[in-house]
């Protein structure tokens, strides 16, 4: 289960499943310790079965189900599963339309499971389910009334990695060796969007990616594709989906690190005078594309 990209140095990258999520939830093993499988409960289990098979459902039965899901963990005992469970929905809930309805009731899922079982955290650093919340919160608009120091901390970090998106430059090379700096294309709406050759959503919105260049291009609309791979993987590859924006090569993660890059895909819009206007945690489709592309005055 793809959902997100996590890098802790140059060359080593974990792909974030649920048994990662439950490793970043668990408290602290012994030295030498084995983790056990997780023991589902007779209620829980078919909602984990359930939750393994969204991605695999027509777009308008998974949003009928992430709704439905997000009502039965609420239901659900008071146990370190809820809280695992409520946190795999709401890193599967975005990747996608689904509905605003839908995403409240994710987000309001989540809360309740943190209310009901607090997490200890490092000093200035939220532990990951209040991370979720409050992406779900700032980008994707739904509303929450968690009073809790670590969602706080979590909001406050949003704000200072979006300034630092906002003041954001880079030069990077595209796989044909033209050099793209992102300041440099002032007057010029600008997408840019993190990906990589391994990650089901990142192709999934590829194609709408291509049609909105294509539509858009001669209206100075240009996107900025970043990927992390190595130049030989991504060529064929992009090559081999008729991909016609330039795609960019950032093989020591500079970029990806700049930008505060911690899951794929990722989309930031930048309008003609260079401001940061609308930004994306996750898959868009091509009608969600084009109310961000809106915001910098594309229509």
């Amino acid at each position: 289960m793809i959902r997100r990209h996590l890098s802790f140095a140059p060359g080593m990258t974990f792909i974030l499943t649920l048994p990662i999520l439950v490793w970043l939830l668990a408290r602290p093993h012994p030295a030498g310790s084995q983790k056990q499988p997780i023991a589902w409960s007779s209620k829980e289990g078919p909602i984990a079965k359930d939750l393994d098979g969204l991605r695999q459902m027509p777009d308008d039965a998974r949003a009928r189900t992430t709704r439905q899901l997000a009502a039965a963990i609420r239901q659900l005992p008071v146990t370190p599963n809820k809280l695992r469970l409520a946190v795999q929905l709401a890193s599967l809930s975005t990747e996608g339309d689904f509905g605003h309805d839908a995403l409240q009731e994710v987000a309001t899922t989540l809360a309740d499971s943190l209310r009901e079982q607090p997490i200890p955290s490092k000093p200035g650093q939220p532990a990951v389910p209040y991370v979720e919340l409050a992406q779900l919160v700032r980008y994707e608009h739904v509303q929450s009334s968690l009073d809790d120091p670590q969602f706080a901390t979590a909001m406050s970090k949003i704000d200072a990695d979006d300034e630092r998106r906002q003041a954001a430059n880079f030069t990077l090379t595209d796989l044909q060796g033209q050099s793209w700096t992102l300041r440099d294309l002032g007057g010029k709406v600008v997408l840019v969007n993190f990906w990589a050759t391994w990650c089901p959503p990142c192709l999934k919105e590829m194609p709408d990616l291509e049609r909105l260049y294509e539509q858009f291009k001669d209206q100075g609309f240009v996107i900025l594709g970043i990927s992390d791979e190595d130049v030989n993987k991504v060529k064929p590859f992009i090559a081999k989906r008729n991909v016609t924006y330039p795609v960019l090569s950032d093989p020591g993660r500079k970029v990806n690190e700049l930008f505060q890059i911690n899951g794929i895909p990722k989309s930031f819009v930048y309008d003609r005078s260079g401001r940061l206007v609308a930004e994306s945690i996750d898959m868009r489709t091509e009608r969600q594309f084009l109310e961000m592309l809106g915001q910098a005055g594309l229509h």
